[in-house]
């Protein structure tokens, strides 16, 4: 039986950083690879869109992202050019894009955009 020290030391980083623990659970060297080669182009390698028309993807959480993924790829949520690429990722691409995406400084005010 696990003592209550024990059981807070795993309790209390879950609980104050729910998106640090999606982010370990995936694997983010796989979702780098993905954004690189799949949504750089638009939403930048660094999540920061090319353009003001797409929509900046650092610092979400990475539940939303899935979420938001997840209805593209089933059509639920309509947009032309996303309908069209969400279905051709896996489960775990989406999980590890997300949570790649989650791990990363959103922008700023006047951060530059991403130069893809």
């Amino acid at each position: 039986m696990p003592t209550l020290s024990r059981l807070l030391a795993v309790l209390i980083p879950a609980v104050l950083a729910p998106g640090a623990a999606l982010a370990q659970a995936a694997d983010l060297a796989a979702g780098k690879a993905k954004v690189e080669a799949v949504c750089a182009a638009c939403h930048g390698a660094n999540g920061v869109s090319v353009s003001d028309t797409i929509p900046n993807l650092a610092g979400q959480k990475a539940a939303y992202l899935e979420g938001q993924l997840r209805a593209l790829s089933s059509g639920a949520r309509k947009n032309a050019v996303m309908n069209a690429i969400a279905p051709q990722l896996s489960a775990a691409d989406i999980a590890n894009v997300a949570a790649y995406f989650a791990s990363l400084p959103g922008a700023s005010v006047a951060a530059d955009k991403s130069g893809f």
